[in-house]
């Protein structure tokens, strides 16, 4: 997709690397803390046009300071929850939907 590598956990990618940068994922909630630190959103050019993701460049605060790594890596993969919430309910769905197979007429 873009050139990089991605970190799991629980089932959810939440933070990924690209030429040695950390990004890591975002959501309408978790956004405005990463822009007020001076963080930018993953570009990369597909078919010579820019694919934004929602991951975001791991500020340079949390290189300094472990507390800050790990409230980031936090938001992150909370960002990252929230986003599997609504693809687990849709698949839920899907597998409660009577198929028809082995039903009496």
């Amino acid at each position: 997709m873009f050139g990089g590598a991605g970190v799991y956990a629980e089932g959810l990618c939440f933070p990924i690397e690209q030429d040695g940068e950390v990004f890591l994922k975002v959501d309408a909630e978790s956004e405005p803390t990463f822009s007020a630190v001076g963080s930018s959103p993953f570009v990369y050019m597909a078919r010579g046009k820019p694919v934004t993701l929602s991951f975001w460049r791991l500020p340079a605060v949390a290189h300094d300071e472990s507390n800050e790594l790990r409230r980031f890596a936090s938001l992150g993969l909370e960002a990252a929850r929230r986003g599997a919430r609504p693809m687990l309910r849709q698949s839920r769905k899907r597998e409660s939907r009577p198929t028809g197979r082995g039903q009496k007429r």
